[in-house]
C-alpha cells in the first residue's frame, strides 16, 4: 500500500515538475532568427548520415531542436510521443495514472499549438503509453522535448529512405524504395538445390547443414505457433491457406490479419487487407512454416507448427508513419495472442524508432521470443550494422552466411556485435539461395538475405519449443546457444554462429 502511495506522488510530482516548467506564455520560448525555417530534406538526411558517420548510429533524442522539428515539419507535421512516469512506463495497463499523462501533454501543447485536442491527437494507443500528434510550432517541440513526462519524441512520418532515393535521383520521385525487398517472380529450382522426400516435397539444402531433417525424428513444430510480420501472404498460394495442412502437415491453424494503412496521409485509418503484394512475407511464411505437402513444393522448418501473419508493412524498409505504425500494431496484437510462442519480423530501419520499440517491449513483456532480421537486403540500408530493432536486447538477431561457413556474410547480410544466430542461405558455387514455395500456385522461387535466415531460426525454436513445451523463452534460447558452432564464446560478429537443429532437439 505504502509503494502505492508513493508511485502516485512520484507521478504527481512529475506532473508539477512538467507543467510549472513549461506553461510559461506560449510565445515565451525565443527562436534564434537563423533557425525560424525548417531544414530541408537534403540537411535533414545530411546530418543522419554525419551521425552515422561520427558515431555509428542515429538518435532523434540526441540532436537538436531545430532538426527534430524541421523532420516533423518536412514529415506531414506528425509526431509521435512515448510517454510515461520513467524510462520503463510503457504498458498503459500497468502505468499510474495514463490517461492523466496524456492529457497533461495534450494540454501543453494545446498552449503553444493554439488548437484545441480534436485538431492534434491524431491516434492513443490503447495498450502503449504513446500517442501520434500534429504539431506546426518549434515551440511547442521545445517545450515538450523539457517535459519529464516524454520516454521520446520523435517525428512519425520522416521518410528518410524515400527522400534519399529522391535526393539521389534528383526526379522528385519517391517511389523507388517501396519496392525495396519485393518480387512477384517464380523461378525454377536447380535439381542441386533439394532433397525430395516423403510424401513429395522438397528439403531445401540449407536445412541438411543445420541438421533440420534430422530434427524432425524429434520434433516438427507441432502445438507452436508462429507468427509473422511482414508484408502478408498471398491468397495465390493455397499452401499457405486452405491446403495449409497438406501432406504430412495436420490439425493446424492459419490466421491472416491485416494493420497496414495503404495510404500517404497518417490520418487514413482503413487498412488493406491481410494480402501480400510484395512477396516477401509469403516466402517468410513458406520458410517457417510450409506443409510438408504431396505436390513437389518446398517444405518449411516448422511443418506442423501454427501460423498467424501480419500484413504490416508494404516493403522490408520500415519508411513512415504507415508501416511503423502497423509494424507497432502487429507487436502489440500479437503480444496479446496468448497462443502466440514465437514472433519472427525479416524487417527494419537503420534508426530506433520508438513506437515500434514499445511494441517489440510489450510483446517480449507477454512472454514472447521475437526473432529479427539483423539487416535487409537493400542498397538503402547496406551502410550500417545491425538495423533496428534486431540491435534491442528483447529479440533475438539473426544473419545469413555463405555455404560451409559460419563467419563469412552473405553478400548482401550484415553482421555486427548484436547478432545471435547465422544461418547458411548461399551457396559456395552457384550462389543460390533458399529454395521456397511462391506467391503463385504451383511454383517455387529462391530467397535470400538475413531474412531468410530469421525465418529458419524462428522455426528451428518450435521445434524446439514443441518438443519442450514446459520450457520458458529463455530455456529454448540457451538450448539453441548451446548447439551453435561458437558456444560458449560469442563471436565478435556472427553470435554463436549456425544452430544445429538436431542437437537442439535432442
Amino acid at each position: 500500500m505504502t509503494k502505492k502511495i508513493l508511485t502516485v506522488i512520484f507521478v504527481s510530482v512529475l506532473f508539477f515538475s512538467s507543467c510549472t516548467k513549461d506553461e510559461t506564455n506560449g510565445d515565451a520560448i525565443p527562436i534564434d532568427a537563423a533557425l525560424r525555417e525548417p531544414l530541408a530534406p537534403q540537411q535533414i538526411n545530411s546530418k543522419i548520415k554525419e551521425s552515422f558517420s561520427t558515431t555509428g548510429s542515429f538518435d532523434w533524442n540526441k540532436i537538436s531542436n531545430h532538426i527534430v522539428w524541421s523532420a516533423i515539419y518536412q514529415g506531414n507535421t506528425v509526431a509521435s510521443i512515448g510517454f510515461g512516469a520513467s524510462a520503463t512506463d510503457f504498458d498503459r495497463a500497468k502505468s499510474t495514472n495514463s490517461n492523466q499523462m496524456q492529457n497533461a501533454i495534450l494540454d501543453l501543447i494545446k498552449q503553444y499549438e493554439g488548437k484545441n485536442t480534436n485538431e492534434i491527437l491524431l491516434s492513443s494507443d490503447p495498450f502503449l503509453n504513446q500517442m501520434d500528434v500534429r504539431i506546426e510550432k518549434q515551440e511547442t517541440v521545445i517545450a515538450l522535448r523539457k517535459s519529464n513526462l516524454i520516454r521520446y519524441f520523435e517525428p512519425a512520418d520522416y521518410k528518410y529512405f524515400a527522400l534519399e532515393s529522391e535526393n539521389q535521383r534528383g526526379d522528385g520521385n519517391e517511389t523507388q524504395s517501396s519496392g525495396s525487398g519485393c518480387g512477384l517472380e517464380s523461378t525454377a529450382l536447380s535439381a542441386s538445390d533439394y532433397t525430395t522426400v516423403t510424401p513429395n516435397a522438397k528439403v531445401p539444402w540449407a536445412f541438411y547443414r543445420h541438421n533440420i531433417p534430422s530434427a524432425w525424428n524429434y520434433s516438427t513444430g507441432s502445438g507452436i505457433t508462429i507468427g509473422v510480420i511482414d508484408t502478408g501472404t498471398s491468397t495465390n498460394q493455397t499452401l499457405l491457406g486452405s491446403s495449409f495442412n497438406n501432406g504430412l502437415s495436420s490439425g493446424r491453424t492459419v490466421s491472416k490479419f491485416g494493420v497496414y494503412v495503404d495510404s500517404i496521409w497518417p490520418w487514413s485509418s482503413s487498412t488493406d487487407g491481410p494480402n501480400d503484394q510484395c512477396g516477401h512475407g509469403t516466402s517468410m511464411a513458406s520458410v517457417a512454416t510450409a506443409p510438408r505437402n504431396t505436390i513437389g513444393l518446398p517444405v518449411g522448418v516448422a511443418y506442423n507448427a501454427n501460423l498467424i501473419t501480419y500484413r504490416a508493412a508494404s516493403n522490408v524498409v520500415l519508411d513512415g508513419y504507415q508501416e511503423q505504425n502497423g509494424v507497432k500494431n502487429a507487436f502489440t496484437a500479437l503480444g496479446n495472442t496468448i497462443s502466440v510462442k514465437i514472433i519472427s519480423m525479416s524487417m527494419g530501419h537503420i534508426f530506433s524508432v520508438g513506437k515500434i520499440e514499445d511494441g517489440v517491449k510489450y510483446a517480449y513483456s507477454k512472454g514472447k521470443m521475437i526473432f529479427c532480421a539483423g539487416g535487409t537486403s537493400t542498397s538503402f540500408t547496406n551502410f550500417v550494422g545491425v538495423i533496428f530493432p534486431a540491435w534491442m536486447p528483447e529479440t533475438v538477431a539473426v544473419t545469413g552466411v555463405k555455404e560451409g561457413t559460419s563467419n563469412q556474410k552473405c553478400d548482401v547480410c550484415h553482421t555486427g556485435s548484436k547478432i545471435d544466430f547465422t544461418v547458411q542461405m548461399q551457396r559456395a558455387s552457384s550462389g543460390n539461395t533458399i529454395p521456397v514455395v511462391s506467391y503463385y500456385n504451383g511454383q517455387t522461387d529462391y530467397v535470400g538475405g538475413s531474412s531468410v535466415a530469421t525465418a529458419t531460426t524462428a522455426g528451428i525454436a518450435a521445434l524446439v519449443w514443441s518438443k519442450n513445451p514446459s520450457w520458458t523463452r529463455d530455456q529454448v534460447y540457451t538450448k539453441l546457444k548451446q548447439s551453435a558452432t561458437y558456444f560458449p564464446t560469442k563471436n565478435a560478429n556472427y553470435g554463436y554462429g549456425n544452430i544445429n537443429a538436431l542437437l537442439a532437439v535432442q
